[in-house]
């Protein structure tokens, strides 16, 4: 049995029964019988799932986002918020995928050769709990618009949502057994990776169990798109408007409640510039209203889980003790629920916890430089690489500090965020791989060399 948990209480809101070893065979078997007649549809039918599937999602965006909401603790309008973006990826998607899966010429001299995009099979999605809804559909849309076949297996502290999928996936007109939801324990996954009708295999998770799980795909020679953790740097250089940065830098930390592996978490600011930041950031924290996620006006709902919030307390307690200056926050709300405040810690150097771990919650780093070559030195002393931003007025400048940051993404003057035009994932331990955008929708693709030579014609 797993049990979903309202995090703004503690309270139990349901139990589930996981889904026996028969149950999984099952819909195994099912999916790979659904997806070798998928395959064979032209892409333009394939997109039309995906239009339905946004239908779909628009019209059930208030229940699916209360349903977020009480299950891992987002506040309502972000919730709503991540129903929509899963929405506009479908439809962009479906407008796209035609022309990223057409066939690409080459040219020959001797012959009239092309590269072919065919699925590679029955996908498995092993996602996590922070964006429910996203996280899958950010990867659904583009693989089943490839022609490939999917098993969720989610999180098991949002087994609400991840039956809510497969109910959204059935109204939506997805054919029967092309996709799935299993309820099962993580020790399970092994096998399922292992087994034959799993092509391939996407997680969206910690460094840790992304290094599991390509163990165990590699061990099986299947492909892996891992997209783990991060400790984004967000740079504020002398010459940044600060109003404007410091206002951004409070959205790109708190958001979510800080529990996003691309929250901006290590804050880099120029010494000349660091104390007005600090007093603007926390001015803007300090406004953030702690409370009822299902309020309208609540930016800082609870954290998902308990023991996630004894994991952020012990980082700061351990960065405080080193040295760090607590400016803002720093202790557990007394009230119901796993809420932690918007905490600022100023003056963190690269031996503390803060800076050397990934702190998913909303707690936010300060590390003061002397100038942009230390910062960027900064942002890149760290086992991640993920997603970074540099604040400037000199734009120019900021695309030349982009190219020597180390990162799937740099956003200039701008919050990082994920967003179906362009590839999102990471290098060095924030994983490998790509989501979104054309890199994304060929990742589970089998990229085939059809080569033509002459034609004998002499008979």
């Amino acid at each position: 049995m797993i049990s979903s948990i309202n995090p703004a209480n503690g309270k139990e809101l349901a139990t589930f029964r996981l889904h026996s070893d028969e149950h999984v065979d099952q819909a195994l078997t099912a999916a790979v019988a659904a997806q070798s007649k998928w395959k064979k549809a032209p892409v333009s039918e394939r997109v039309l799932l995906l239009k339905s599937m946004a239908r779909v999602l628009r019209e059930e965006k208030t229940k699916l986002a209360e349903m977020t909401t009480r299950e891992m603790g987002k506040p309502i309008a972000e919730s709503e918020a991540e129903i929509e973006k899963c929405a506009y990826n479908c439809d962009f998607y479906a407008e796209h995928a035609p022309g990223y899966l057409a066939d690409e010429a080459v040219p020959s001299n001797a012959a009239e050769s092309l590269v072919a995009f065919d699925p590679l099979g029955v996908v498995l999605a092993i996602m996590p709990w922070n964006y429910p809804f996203w996280q899958f559909f950010r990867f659904a849309a583009p693989a089943l618009a490839a022609g490939n076949g999917a098993i969720l297996k989610h999180a098991n502290n949002v087994p609400e949502c991840a039956l809510a999928i497969q109910d959204l996936m059935e109204k939506a007109g997805c054919p029967s057994g092309l996709f799935s939801t299993i309820l099962i324990d993580a020790a399970k996954v092994a096998g399922l990776i292992a087994d034959d009708r799993i092509a391939a295999v996407t997680l969206t998770g910690s460094t840790e169990v992304g290094a599991i799980v390509a163990a165990q795909a590699g061990k099986a020679l299947k492909k892996q798109v891992l997209e783990l953790g991060g400790s984004d740097p967000f740079i504020v250089l002398a010459d940044a408007d600060l109003e404007q940065a410091a206002t951004i830098a409070v959205k790109a930390r708190y958001v979510n409640v800080g529990q996003s592996c691309v929250n901006a978490k290590r804050f880099i600011v120029e010494e000349s510039v660091a104390d007005r930041f600090v007093e603007l950031f926390c001015e803007a924290a300090k406004a953030l209203k702690i409370g009822d996620p299902m309020e309208r006006d609540t930016k800082i709902g609870p954290m998902a889980r308990e023991n996630l919030r004894a994991v952020l307390h012990r980082q700061v307690q351990a960065t405080v003790a080193a040295g760090g200056t607590l400016k803002l926050g720093g202790e557990p709300v007394d009230r119901d629920g796993f809420f932690y405040p918007p905490t600022v810690i100023d003056n963190v150097r690269p031996d503390m916890m803060a800076f050397r771990e990934e702190t998913f919650g909303p707690v936010a780093a300060i590390i003061r430089v002397k100038d942009a070559a230390d910062a960027v030195a900064m942002a890149n002393d760290t086992e991640f690489g993920l997603g970074a931003a540099v604040w400037t007025r000199d734009t120019v400048r900021a695309r030349q500090l982009a190219r020597q940051i180390d990162a799937g993404a740099v956003f200039i003057n701008g919050m990082v965020a994920s967003d179906p035009r362009y590839p999102f994932g990471g290098i060095k331990r924030s994983g490998y791989g790509r989501e979104l955008g054309v890199y994304g929708i060929r990742e589970f693709v089998n990229i085939k060399t059809v080569w033509v030579g002459p034609a004998n014609t002499e008979k």
